[in-house]
C-alpha cells in the first residue's frame, strides 16, 4: 500500500453542494477516508470482510468494484470484477513533477516497484459509465483498504447509497475467498512490487509464507 499511502497523502479533492464536484481542488485525502470510516462505523457503509465477499456479492447482489491502479489489478484480479481505478500513473514531465518523480523512486518505488501516480479526475464519470446506476450495489476494494475508503466516501457523496467497503482490502484475503482468480499473483500479494517482490519470492520458494 505504500502508493496508497504516498498518492493518497499528496492526493487532493473538493465537495460541491450537489456531491464531489468534478474539477475537485485541493483537500487532504485522509479527511476522506476519515470520513469514510464513519460512514461504516454508522451503517450508512457496509463493511465486508474478504472471506464473505463471495456471500455478499451472490446472496446480497454486491457487485465488486476494483480501484486499484492497473499494475496492481494486472497481477490479480476478480474475474468479473468492474475495474476502475482511482490512481493512475501521472505523465507530467515538468521540473517539479520529475523532482517529486526521482523523491518517490528513492522512498518508494525501488522498494515497492509502484510507479507515481496522480489522482484519477475521471473515477467518478468511469464509475458512472460501467455500473447501473447510483442505486447499483458496489462492494468497493482496494489492496490494503486504505484508497478503497476514499473512493467508498466520494461514491456516497456522489448519491451512491448501496456502498460496501471490503475491510482490509485484498490484502487480508486467503485462497478461496473469491472462486476466480486471474493473473500470476496471488490477490493478497498483488500489491507487492519491486525490491519488496523478490523478496517475497525467496520466502515463497523457502515456505516461510504461503
Amino acid at each position: 500500500m505504500a502508493m496508497g499511502v504516498a498518492a493518497t497523502a499528496a492526493a487532493c479533492f473538493s465537495s460541491a453542494s450537489t456531491g464531489v464536484s468534478r474539477s475537485r481542488v485541493r483537500a487532504q485525502a485522509t479527511s476522506w477516508a476519515g470520513g469514510a470510516k464513519e460512514l461504516v462505523q454508522s451503517g450508512a457503509v457496509k463493511a465486508v470482510r474478504p472471506r464473505d465477499a463471495a456471500e455478499a456479492m451472490s446472496a446480497e447482489g454486491f457487485q465488486l468494484l476494483d480501484i486499484r491502479p492497473a499494475w496492481e489489478h494486472g497481477r490479480a484480479a476478480v474475474r468479473g470484477s468492474v475495474h476502475v481505478p482511482l490512481f493512475i500513473s501521472d505523465d507530467d514531465m515538468s521540473p517539479v513533477t520529475l523532482l517529486k518523480k526521482w523523491v518517490h523512486l528513492g522512498y518508494i518505488g525501488l522498494w515497492t516497484g509502484q510507479s507515481f501516480t496522480k489522482m484519477n479526475d475521471r473515477f467518478l464519470d468511469d464509475v458512472a459509465a460501467v455500473v447501473a446506476g447510483k442505486d447499483a450495489k458496489l462492494l468497493v476494494a482496494c489492496g490494503e483498504g486504505l484508497r478503497s475508503l476514499i473512493a467508498v466516501r466520494m461514491l456516497h457523496d456522489d448519491g451512491y447509497k448501496n456502498v460496501g467497503w471490503l475491510a482490509g482490502g485484498f490484502s487480508k484475503s486467503v485462497d478461496g475467498d473469491f472462486a476466480d482468480v486471474e493473473g500470476e499473483s496471488k490477490l493478497r500479494y498483488a500489491t507487492i512490487g519491486g525490491t519488496s517482490y523478490i523478496f517475497l519470492q525467496i520466502l515463497l520458494l523457502l515456505r516461510v509464507v504461503q
